[in-house]
């Protein structure tokens, strides 16, 4: 089983935390409402139910089923890909994790309701939600470790045509 543990656990954390808090915004903010929970940084940052049918910041709202198509294709890709992480490193383990729970939280609503709740409100950018989050999360911090990982890795040093022993 190795430490596919690690990735199924942090699915299922990221998983339920998005659930519960768009079950909480649904039932707690009517559409287009906001909350501030800190009133003193309302300015800022603000809980505001939105739906969205897109992807990231309202793209493509016409494409419902296409995302949800993609969607599903992306988490085989993860399920199916789980193998050969059976060894990998706890963070990568974890940045597999977030992308499989965000990507399979936003699933649900997209197949329940046919759009996507969103409440998380920075007022400078567009309102998103915590699966949203979670993706690019786990995208930045595989990409980061691949990066790490390539320049921890020793190169063999690079000759130049001149300095080929093949060339005459």
């Amino acid at each position: 089983m190795g430490r596919r543990w690690i990735m199924g656990l942090m699915a299922l954390v990221t998983f339920a935390a998005d659930q519960l808090s768009k079950a909480w915004v649904r039932e707690n903010l009517a559409l287009y409402e906001s909350w501030a929970p800190i009133p003193a940084l309302a300015r800022y940052f603000t809980f505001t139910h939105v739906t969205n049918t897109g992807i990231a910041f309202g793209l493509f709202r016409e494409w419902g089923s296409i995302l949800v198509a993609v969607a599903v294709v992306v988490i085989a890709f993860l399920l199916l890909y789980t193998h050969q992480l059976a060894t990998a490193r706890w963070p990568i383990q974890i940045a597999m994790g977030l992308q499989l729970g965000g990507a399979f939280g936003n699933l649900i609503d997209r197949i329940r309701f046919g759009f996507v709740t969103d409440f998380l409100d920075f007022k400078f950018w567009p309102v998103f939600n915590l699966a949203d989050s979670a993706i690019v999360v786990g995208m930045v911090l595989l990409l980061a470790l691949m990066g790490w990982e390539e320049r921890a890795q020793p190169h063999p040093p690079v000759s130049s045509p001149s300095e080929d022993p093949r060339r005459e």
